[in-house]
């Protein structure tokens, strides 16, 4: 059975991109046509490329790997966190503080100065402190908790990072691209898919696109973790099925573009994607 059907992508938007104007021409393969100035995605591409990297992140996790969920602009905040709890995944939904993962360390240290000043309230050190010094000292927790709240049991690097808007979050990818940590991520039509190792295209500013794509990642979290809790040794890789779309998804997907009240007219043969 797929990861998702055509009829949930086109429920949930996801073939919904940005202005021609703001377009990425390296996103060109991923495009079906341009209508009314605006890019529509091709989800067809999608069904197979969502496929592929909820195959990637399940086999992953079944072998012992983490994740953390990346996604800090308003639409995506609350589902990243929702998300990335069902899942058991980190996850970062406020600011992403430079250095996260190339200087993992120092970000240690400032979680461990939030556990420090968290056990000091515990055991009632704020009561005797100057009522100056307990403001300062709760406003430093409170702005600790935002920043780190879903990172703060990460004690490694992570082994993948799934990333809503990477052009918003292009210091996260920059930052595990110079590590070594493949990045799985919405790929919106002014994105650049070279930065993104496992791209799976796809409206990245509708909240019900948000939703629909990171649950399914989520899934393939704990579907991953399941398979390595039931096998203590080396988790095996599931049965892969030829992923492919079958015509009546194409069929679904075309009509759905032509019935759009939001695009009169497609042009997908006269758009000069070079």
């Amino acid at each position: 059975m797929a990861v998702v059907s055509m009829k949930e992508l086109l429920e949930a938007g996801v073939h919904f991109g940005h202005s021609k104007s703001r377009w990425n021409p390296k996103m060109a393969p991923y495009l079906y046509g341009v209508k009314n100035g605006i890019h529509i995605i091709d989800l067809n591409k999608t069904l197979v490329l969502l496929e592929e990297a909820y195959n990637f992140v399940s086999d992953m996790v079944a072998q012992g790997a983490e994740i953390v969920f990346v996604g800090t602009k308003r639409q995506a905040k609350e589902i990243i966190r929702e998300e990335a709890q069902r899942c058991g995944a980190y996850y970062v939904n406020e600011r992403w503080v430079g250095g996260l993962l190339t200087n993992f360390q120092t970000v240690r240290r400032s979680i461990q100065k939030l556990t420090k000043l968290e056990r000091m309230e515990e055991e009632g050190i704020f009561e005797v402190l100057p009522k100056k010094e307990v403001r300062r000292l709760r406003r430093q927790m409170e702005k600790l908790r935002k920043l780190y709240g879903g990172i703060r049991e990460m004690t490694k690097l992570p082994d993948i990072i799934w990333v809503v808007d990477t052009v918003r979050e292009s210091i996260a990818v920059q930052e595990a691209r110079k590590l070594g940590i493949p990045v799985v991520a919405i790929a919106d039509s002014n994105c650049d898919p070279d930065v993104i190792d496992y791209i799976v295209p796809g409206n990245d500013d509708a909240i019900k696109s948000i939703k629909l794509l990171t649950s399914k990642v989520a899934d393939a979290v704990i579907e991953g973790r399941n398979r390595r809790e039931s096998a203590e040794e080396e988790a095996p890789k599931r049965e892969r099925r030829i992923i492919t779309v079958e015509e009546h998804e194409k069929e679904l997907f075309e009509k759905a573009v032509e019935m759009s009240e939001k695009y009169e007219e497609l042009d997908k043969d006269t758009v000069d994607y070079e």
